[in-house]
């Protein structure tokens, strides 16, 4: 069992979209170096003060490295700890050598295990304890110092742990979220396809019916079956651009589109009220366009209700025109940030990019949140047919 845990704990690969180096990290820098010069001027204790220097400006300069190469600046900045260790030893100054400022080291023992390979959680980790047992071995302070000293090199080394398991977390929560997004997309698709194959079916039925005695009819049911044909073959790429995993079941009921959002947004039991206005062209709708919509309103609605602070009002519009369907959701409360977008909004960003869209969403520019949403219409065809119980 151990051994399986190891085995594991030794390929786990490094997280994804390690983040690159930021503006923190220059202010980090800064203010690292800032403290290495005040306090090797003003310190008059300090021991070997031009080796103390270079080794504390050395441990300041790795972290700007501790996220595209952990494993390294760890074995640098620990590997210069052991040197300086040994050179202690042999000759044996009446002080410790070393700044205060050198306790950046711990952000190099936090970084491994937060953005480390396993190799690199396994190696690197083996370097610090060997550091961390070579100076007790060499100093004389008493065993519970030792103890704390320990736990307190260890301790930011947990606490990378925990982020990067926290991170994964959420991640594999949100990649829940967007599976679930694409495969209630793609049953919907489904049954849209579903409709276009039943109409070729009829429809080819009817010129093999007509074909002898009215050959121009039998010409009329090929050509309609050609349109529904390339109906389909559009449905069906979104289906292979969209479906990853085979759901776990169908849903049985017709996806809900823009003709119930008058009964969605006139549900009994809510706090605001709700002003929809439709405008342009929203007769006629890809299906799962249609079903994009509703989706939006009903999401971006349902956390308005529950997180509107001080609002009186949430206004829903919806604009069609030729290419594209924009869907706007605001209400009047006070202007916030929210926090964090909840994993409803995820989903929707997943649907709008899969069909080609994008969905933004965070506070008004006046008051309120906001909620805007872009999807095209894709192929509109003056022939689709509604479907049945819209």
């Amino acid at each position: 069992m151990l051994r399986d845990e190891l085995r594991t704990l030794w390929t786990e690969p490094r997280p994804p979209d390690v983040p690159g180096r930021v503006w923190r990290d220059w202010a980090l820098l800064a203010a690292g170096l800032t403290g290495v010069a005040l306090e090797a001027t003003l310190r008059h204790d300090v021991v070997w003060r031009p080796v103390a220097v270079v080794f504390a400006v050395l441990l300041w300069v790795l972290p700007m490295w501790r996220r595209t190469h952990p494993l390294a600046v760890v074995a640098a900045g620990f590997g210069a700890m052991v040197l300086l260790q040994v050179a202690s030893v042999v000759a044996a100054p009446p002080e410790p050598v070393g700044l205060y400022t050198s306790l950046v080291v711990l952000l190099l023992v936090y970084a491994l295990p937060r953005w480390g390979s396993g190799r690199d959680i396994v190696l690197g980790g083996v370097l610090v304890l060997a550091a961390a047992a070579l100076s007790t071995l060499t100093d004389d302070t008493p065993v519970v110092d030792r103890l704390v000293g320990f736990v307190f090199l260890l301790l930011p080394a947990a606490i990378g742990a925990t982020v990067r398991w926290r991170a994964g977390a959420r991640e594999r929560q949100w990649e829940r979220v967007r599976s679930r997004e694409r495969e209630r997309l793609a049953r919907e698709l489904h049954d849209t396809v579903a409709h276009h194959v039943s109409a070729m079916v009829i429809r080819a039925q009817v010129g093999r019916v007509v074909a002898d005695r009215d050959p121009a009819a039998a010409v009329e049911a090929l050509e309609g079956v050609e349109e529904e044909g390339a109906r389909t073959l559009d449905e069906m790429r979104a289906i292979v651009a969209v479906l990853r995993d085979r759901g776990a079941g169908a849903e049985l009921a017709p996806p809900a589109g823009i003709a119930d959002l008058e009964r969605l947004v006139c549900a009994p039991g809510g706090r605001l009220r709700v002003d929809l206005g439709l405008d342009g062209d929203l007769e006629v709708l890809p299906p799962a366009v249609d079903a994009a919509v509703y989706r939006i309103v009903q999401e971006s609605v349902t956390n308005a209700m529950r997180h509107a602070v001080d609002a009186t009002e949430i206004i829903v519009r919806i604009t069609g025109d030729p290419r594209r369907v924009t869907v706007v959701v605001q209400d009047d409360g006070a202007r916030t940030g929210r926090g964090r977008a909840g994993y409803g909004l995820a989903g929707l960003r997943e649907r709008a990019a899969l069909l080609g869209g994008e969905l933004h969403a965070g506070p008004g520019a006046d008051h309120g949140w906001r909620v805007e949403a872009e999807l095209p219409r894709g192929r509109v065809d003056s022939g689709a047919h509604p479907r049945p119980g819209r």
